[in-house]
């Protein structure tokens, strides 16, 4: 009886022994696996840490969900299509969707009549019109900020465009085909010029004809630059013109563009600058030189008032 009660406990021990360490190897497996899924699937973006802001404005969204009824009622200056078209532009910040923006500027409303509630409270001064100007502000903050986000993703696309065009051009010329030559040459440019033409390259994978992929690349961004390059493809598809050739032609006018767009700007810059120059330093400058004179002249006149004591 006390050996087989010896021999139980010593199996016993056994067998835990090696689940333990099947345990120990599963984990193991586990974590590399876990590991080389995340070097090789997870997106560079996702990759980054979150910062506080983008934590803060993930938060905010959050909450804006609440309120998404709300807004697609009072919808001022910020219908459904013109909502879906500055999402679309600016690439979807934060998950964005028409629903949680519609949301999301009631919910900064709400918020800036809480403030400036909070501060007409506490007595702050000018209270009265910060209760009045913070809910507009709120509200009509959430709506400059979604454009200005589309804006500034459309400039981002028209000035990486050179370089994408000059790349895809040797890439082409030197006898790959256009898919290949987007696979190989997207994935080493970064922002809205990898993001749009990876989507494009999903398109004409699961099976969507060229010429739609092109129009969504249209309807998509509104880059006249962009919107060109698109344009002259598809002709040049239709007309039989080689891809190549396209590229190298749309490089050669974006710079041109490129370059006009920079002496226009500079020549804008010019008037701006006299606008300074007549408005503010030079006043400036004169306040400066007549309080010198004037100190000047106090410090010499009490110079004479102690002589003649």
């Amino acid at each position: 009886m006390d050996g087989i009660i010896a021999i139980t406990i010593m199996l016993t021990v056994l067998f835990f022994g090696v689940g333990l360490r099947a345990i120990y190897v599963f984990w193991l497996n586990h974590k590399e696996l876990k590991n080389t899924v995340f070097d090789t699937l997870v997106d560079d973006v996702i990759k980054k840490k979150v910062t506080r802001k983008e934590k803060l404005i993930k938060k905010a969204l959050h909450f804006a969900d609440d309120f998404a009824d709300l807004g697609q009622r009072i919808n001022f200056f910020s219908e459904n299509a013109d909502v879906k078209k500055w999402i679309i532009q600016a690439g979807h910040p934060y998950g964005l969707t028409v629903e949680r923006f519609q949301g999301l500027k009631i919910f900064l409303l709400i918020m800036g009549t809480i403030l400036g509630g909070i501060l007409l409270i506490l007595g702050f001064p000018y209270a009265q019109f910060l209760v009045i100007l913070l809910p507009i502000a709120g509200y009509m903050g959430a709506i400059f900020w979604i454009r200005s986000k589309a804006k500034g993703r459309q400039l981002e696309i028209s000035y990486q465009l050179p370089d994408f065009l000059d790349t895809m051009s040797v890439t082409l010329q030197a006898g790959v085909s256009m898919n290949q030559a987007l696979r190989d040459i997207v994935p080493y440019f970064e922002g809205p010029i990898k993001e749009e033409f990876s989507r494009f390259i999903q398109e004409i994978s699961i099976g969507v004809p060229r010429v739609e992929a092109y129009r969504l690349l249209l309807e998509r961004n509104e880059s006249k630059e962009f919107q060109l390059l698109i344009k002259s493809l598809i002709q040049g598809e239709r007309l039989g013109v080689p891809i190549a050739d396209s590229f190298k032609h749309q490089a050669e006018e974006m710079r041109k563009l490129k370059k006009e767009m920079v002496k226009e700007k500079a020549a804008k810059a010019s008037p701006k600058v006299t606008l300074v120059t007549t408005f503010i330093i030079l006043p400036s400058s004169l306040i400066l030189i007549g309080g010198l004179m004037i100190i000047n002249m106090f410090s010499q006149n009490n110079g004479i008032f102690e002589f003649f004591k």
